[in-house]
């Protein structure tokens, strides 16, 4: 595992692809920086975060191993792997909100982009940016954030936190080459957070509607019971669900 650590960059998932563009990258090549001027989340969203308090951080991985019809499986390993740090470091009540922004309490304390690299109709590899909050105690712009330290009360090593994430990263991707899909498809849903409850929704077009969470398929669809006894499935870009 080599780890490149930067002061400042705009954005750690950038520099990542920028730098596999001219060059192999080894597994599980990891880039952090203490200040990102640009972070960016799910779906175009801003990822912002105090210099020096929290893990900002992207890691390229080799997922020639799958099919692009089973990229998803990248989120969930991702998602359970900062579940799994989180509980190691004593975050209580952690779940995950569909797709993978991972909660604590009900609060919002990682975002994560995945970008896949996808040649000639085949998956090359990925670039997993993670942003955890660590050690920041201020959000008073976020109202459902919060953080490892505000939660648990304690301060924390990054680096400590860093590679306990990496090395769960690597164990669950490891089920994920043995070809483990049902293991880790059902830990993924019985972590989703308000699955089996009636919950809110936001469509595109702004309206609210509510429905339960009945799981996700293989493509990542949230698999939604709707009234009248109706099941549908929803793509990310088409609905959000609400805390």
């Amino acid at each position: 595992m080599r780890i490149i650590k930067l002061d400042a960059i705009d954005s750690t998932n950038s520099y990542l692809r920028q730098w596999s563009n001219k060059e192999a990258l080894e597994d599980y090549t990891v880039v952090s920086a203490k200040s990102q001027t640009k972070g960016r989340g799910q779906m175009g969203a801003v990822w912002d975060t105090e210099p020096a308090k929290n893990l900002t951080v992207s890691v390229f991985k080799d997922i020639s191993f799958l099919d692009v019809e089973q990229q998803f499986y990248v989120s969930i390993v991702v998602a359970l792997a900062i579940k799994k740090t989180f509980k190691y470091f004593g975050l209580p009540k952690v779940k995950v909100k569909w797709p993978n922004d991972i909660l604590s309490d009900s609060s919002k304390v990682c975002g994560v982009l995945i970008e896949n690299v996808i040649k000639q109709n085949e998956l090359k590899g990925c670039i997993i940016g993670i942003g955890i909050n660590v050690n920041q105690t201020n959000f008073e712009q976020l109202p459902k954030a919060s953080s490892m330290g505000v939660i648990t009360g304690k301060h924390f090593d990054l680096d400590e936190v860093l590679i306990t994430l990496v090395s769960q990263l690597k164990d669950l991707f490891q089920l994920l080459k043995d070809r483990k899909f049902e293991i880790l498809m059902d830990r993924y849903e019985n972590a989703l957070f308000r699955k089996k409850k009636p919950s809110t929704f936001k469509n595109a077009k702004g309206d609210l509607f509510t429905g339960i969470i009945k799981g996700v398929t293989s493509s990542g669809n949230l698999v939604v019971l709707l009234e009248d006894e109706v099941i549908e499935e929803f793509e990310l870009k088409q609905i959000s669900l609400l805390y």
